[in-house]
């Protein structure tokens, strides 16, 4: 299975680890939503993933590293590629039309893209490869140790499924983790970046209680029906909407503009 993974050395500054196995490839397209939208692939490393994705759709593809945009260029004269990271490229939104992204993304960016297109206007399912643990943490409900304000923000904003499990060996090389496919439906084009800081501010400590996080609020539990010893992690998403929603306006009554401690904003 290694046959063609030799032309190039996996380079560890861009979380390289291409997908080698053809069955999961054709899994993840088997799993793409059943539209005509643009795909966007970010990291198409050798050109797996996006011969079968160009057979499918227009492919908009981004890739970071040099030598891999050289051997794509050759491989897919048709592909309407991109070279240079795509977070310069992210100003308000990666098309000027709708798309879906689909791909393999590096461990080490995977939470930073997949937030970029939640909040992207234009972005419309978001179907990726991560690390499982990360994929976990999306997808966790109320109560889970996962649940933190990552899960809420992301089911405030799209429908998410945990679709399948990729173990290390279908990779080249191999990871130390096993990884997930996730697929994202999107049912509102953007987050609420206050709702975001918020979120941050009644997660700060997880541990403590959710009066105690939120203490810049003045906020009392029991006026929201919720025990005065709640804890973030056992309230969900609608209830945390609604207490975000009934504590901004009061501080924007009282002249106070909300936002997070300079603290949370770094976290």
């Amino acid at each position: 299975m290694n046959k063609g993974y030799d032309i190039i050395k996996a380079k560890k500054k861009y979380g390289q680890n291409f997908l080698k196995d053809k069955s999961y490839l054709q899994k993840i397209v088997e799993s793409m939503p059943n539209n005509e939208n643009l795909v966007i692939e970010i990291g198409p490393g050798l050109g797996d993933l996006t011969e079968k994705l160009l057979e499918k759709r227009r492919v908009l593809a981004f890739e970071i590293d040099k030598d891999l945009c050289e051997i794509l260029k050759k491989k897919f004269p048709e592909l309407n590629l991109k070279c240079g990271d795509v977070l310069d490229y992210w100003q308000g939104s990666l098309a000027d039309e709708k798309y879906d992204l689909i791909a393999n993304l590096p461990y080490y960016v995977a939470t930073k893209i997949i937030l970029n297109a939640l909040k992207d206007k234009n972005a419309k399912n978001i179907l990726v490869l991560i690390q499982k643990e990360v994929a976990d943490k999306f997808s966790a409900k109320p109560g889970e140790k996962d649940y933190m304000s990552l899960a809420i923000l992301a089911q405030s904003v799209a429908n998410i499924k945990k679709l399948f499990d990729v173990p290390a060996a279908a990779f080249v090389p191999a990871p130390k983790v096993t990884s997930s496919v996730i697929l994202f439906e999107k049912f509102k084009d953007s987050y609420d970046e206050d709702f975001a800081k918020f979120l941050k501010m009644a997660f700060n400590s997880p541990r403590k209680t959710l009066k105690k996080n939120l203490s810049a609020f003045n906020f009392e539990p029991e006026r929201f029906g919720f025990d005065k010893n709640i804890r973030p992690h056992q309230i969900d998403g609608s209830d945390f909407f609604r207490l975000f929603s009934a504590l901004a306006t009061e501080r924007s009554v009282n002249g106070k503009k909300f936002k997070s401690s300079r603290n949370n904003e770094s976290k």
